[in-house]
């Protein structure tokens, strides 16, 4: 029976994006006020304003904090982007899936159609403590293989997502990213802003554009995901029927070495690069005691941010490309469901790139 309700008087979706100022939730507002939702960004400050964005602060490690904030509000869509790191996997599972918990409990009774959880290859890999660690599924990762025999806590988090989903009747989905990069500051894992501020350092030092990794890594085959993209499969995944109460993984869709994209990271910064020489060269250690460094190149070309601990997460750049394992992952579920979105890294890099440049983070 068609509806009588006009479309002026239809309810207005509502997104509720949690870790609104990361890589992943930065994209997220953009693309979800792009398509025209309103949108509530929960973090722990507030972001830069933005039209159609309202801005709610908590603690996500704080269950109290979460249901104060949330409680006024009626989100129709959730999109989880959240993370804290702490020194061990026991750590990591007790907050990380308590603030899923707490986030859920403080929605309970509302009008929440549909829940988006962010993890990422970790599921396969295994956790930081235990990476690449015992018998891992073949690559390309496909979404079906079963969970590693580890504490994981993406896997916490999950349950925590599908108990939820059983007990209050939403729909979710699990997007399982690899890499993602994006436009953002002062996050723990952003491998193009490191890069950025690496080549930085190097132009301004007439210092090689060094890479840090493995050989395995220099040689092999990988993949990595754009944060728009990201951002697109997320709000498909949520209004498409067909993608309901399912894990995905999202890639760019193509694949590349990393000898072949190096060089060509180099070229857009001009400078001299080394590829992989006997050893990995960690950029903990290559970059340590750069900060004075940086910040008085940051004040010589006016640029927005002079804290070097903002701009590079040395120790995930290291672990991205130190591993001793090929890592692509499958798109086929997506593309059966229907998910067309395609990026080519390259263009992703260049494109973040300019962004930086006009925003004043690199000159």
């Amino acid at each position: 029976m068609p509806s009588t309700t006009s479309p002026s008087h239809r309810p207005q979706r509502t997104a509720l994006v949690v870790g609104a100022t990361g890589i992943a939730g930065s994209a997220l507002l953009e693309h979800l006020t792009g398509e025209g939702l309103e949108v509530l960004a929960l973090s722990r400050t507030p972001g830069a304003e933005r039209a159609g964005v309202r801005w709610l602060s908590a603690d996500l490690t704080s269950a109290e904090s979460v249901a104060a904030v949330l409680a006024p509000e009626h989100p129709t869509h959730v999109f989880f982007t959240a993370w804290s790191r702490r020194d061990t996997e026991e750590e990591n599972i007790e907050v990380n899936a308590g603030m899923v918990r707490s986030l859920l409990a403080a929605l309970e009774g509302k009008d929440v159609t549909h829940v988006a959880l962010l993890t990422g290859l970790k599921h396969y890999l295994g956790p930081f403590e235990a990476y690449g660690a015992g018998e891992m599924p073949d690559t390309p990762f496909h979404e079906e293989e079963p969970r590693l025999p580890v504490d994981n806590f993406y896997y916490a988090q999950e349950d925590e997502l599908f108990a939820a989903a059983g007990a209050q009747g939403f729909t979710w989905s699990v997007h399982r990213a690899h890499t993602v990069i994006g436009h953002a500051v002062g996050n723990a894992m952003n491998i193009g802003l490191t890069l950025a501020t690496q080549a930085t350092l190097c132009r301004e030092t007439g210092e090689r554009f060094v890479f840090p990794g493995s050989e395995t890594q220099w040689n092999a085959l990988t993949d990595m995901t754009d944060a728009g993209l990201l951002a697109e499969h997320m709000l498909w995944s949520a209004v498409t029927p067909g993608a309901a109460d399912r894990a995905f993984n999202i890639v760019n869709g193509d694949v590349f070495r990393w000898r072949w994209m190096w060089p060509k990271l180099a070229a857009y910064f001009g400078v001299e690069w080394e590829g992989f020489e006997g050893a990995p060269r960690p950029l903990e250690q290559a970059m340590a005691g750069r900060d004075e460094q940086w910040r008085a190149l940051a004040q010589r070309h006016g640029l927005a941010e002079p804290r070097l601990d903002r701009m590079a997460s040395w120790w995930h750049t290291d672990g991205d490309l130190g591993r001793e394992i090929e890592v692509v992952a499958d798109m086929g579920r997506s593309r059966d469901a229907g998910f067309t979105g395609y990026r080519r890294t390259l263009d992703c890099f260049t494109a973040l790139f300019d962004r930086y440049r006009a925003d004043r983070l690199i000159p």
